[in-house]
């Protein structure tokens, strides 16, 4: 069941669209906690304010943060959206963001996406990797993130994000699903990926969950498995789906040493289409390793293995000022798992030529 506290704004340490940071004395001194002023209004120093805190008392990394549930200064607060599509829907935080789909009337009797290369990964901190390799191979290509529900709902909440849109490493945002707060709304993966092809006018979509993947230490509980489905859309709309292979020979837990068992499980069970999945030629007993895992749940078989030369990724990921951190290990500690993500933008580069610039 959620806990919530009530207590005071000390100050606001940080804001950008859609997000506020603040420090809250909750009456044992200063702790963190994050604003969403989409769902609740911005506070200020000195508001009483109602918080979720849950997620700080379960001891979560990523989500560890108290949450702005109310602001107790406030009788009221209303703020019209742009249409009658809820997210976040029978809950007391549901908002009318309204969707790309009941506004744009070319959007009725889309059924494809024309080719575009979709990326599917399972983890938002493959999203940089991604993100650097294809511009890296093609710097006049639009990119386009497609965020899920899988995990975090709001796309404000991901620093990762707001480093590339600072950086012009993507091109525009979409959230789908009960995710919000990306430059377009979706309701589903399938609308979200032809918005990307036809009002964006994408070259290449990546699509990922937001920050906070869950695990349960079980064969199908995970949200990575998403990502047969995204594949499997991707290839119903007449688009080139790309698998990013979740891989560590850092992650202490076995069941993730090698080619995790996100990527085995969702491309053998979940992705019912054959796809292209793209192989990091890293070298040594790690590539021998990665190739025998491939064999050994028979997706070597069921999809098509596409060889590509592993990416720089983190030599990108220097070049264009970027800090990114996975499972807490910083990329440098753990270089395949960007490697692979790296690999799969190479591939939507290799596969949308002639494309870009050209939307």
């Amino acid at each position: 069941m959620p806990s919530f506290r009530s207590g005071k704004v000390l100050r606001v340490l940080e804001e950008r669209p859609g997000l506020q940071r603040v420090d809250v004395d909750l009456g044992e001194g200063p702790e963190r906690a994050y604003v969403l002023p989409q769902l609740t209004g911005t506070v200020s120093a000195g508001d009483r304010v109602v918080v979720n805190t849950t997620a700080v008392e379960l001891g979560l990394g990523t989500g560890g943060w108290h949450v702005v549930h109310w602001n107790l200064e406030r009788d009221r607060w209303s703020e019209r959206g742009p249409g009658h599509i809820l997210k976040g829907r029978y809950t007391s935080l549901q908002a009318d963001v309204g969707s790309t789909e009941e506004q744009v009337a070319d959007l009725e009797k889309v059924e494809s996406i024309d080719g575009l290369p979709v990326v599917a990964a399972a983890l938002h901190s493959q999203l940089p990797a991604v993100a650097v390799a294809y511009r890296e191979q093609a710097p006049d290509g639009r990119l386009v993130y497609v965020m899920t529900d899988g995990a975090g709902l709001p796309l404000a909440l991901s620093d990762l994000v707001a480093a590339l849109r600072d950086r012009e490493l993507l091109d525009a945002t979409i959230t789908c699903g009960h995710a919000f707060g990306g430059d377009y709304e979706a309701v589903s993966v399938f609308s979200a990926l032809a918005v990307a092809r036809h009002v964006v006018g994408a070259d290449a979509a990546v699509v990922a969950m937001g920050p906070g993947i869950v695990g349960t230490n079980t064969r199908l509980g995970f949200s990575g498995m998403e990502v047969g489905p995204i594949l499997d859309a991707a290839a119903a709309l007449g688009g080139r789906p790309i698998a990013a292979l979740r891989a560590s020979f850092a992650d202490p837990r076995a069941r993730h040493r090698g080619l995790s068992h996100h990527s085995r499980t969702a491309l053998r069970l979940a992705c019912r289409e054959r796809v292209a999945v793209a192989f990091p030629l890293v070298g040594g007993t790690e590539e021998a390793r990665l190739r025998a895992d491939l064999a050994d749940a028979g997706l070597d078989r069921r999809h098509d293995v596409v060889d590509v030369a592993a990416p720089d990724v983190l030599g990108l990921f220097a070049r264009h000022g970027l800090d990114v951190v996975s499972m807490g290990r910083p990329a440098a500690a753990d270089p395949v798992l960007f490697q692979a993500a790296g690999a799969a933008g190479v591939l939507a580069a290799r596969f949308g030529a002639g494309r870009a610039g050209g939307s």
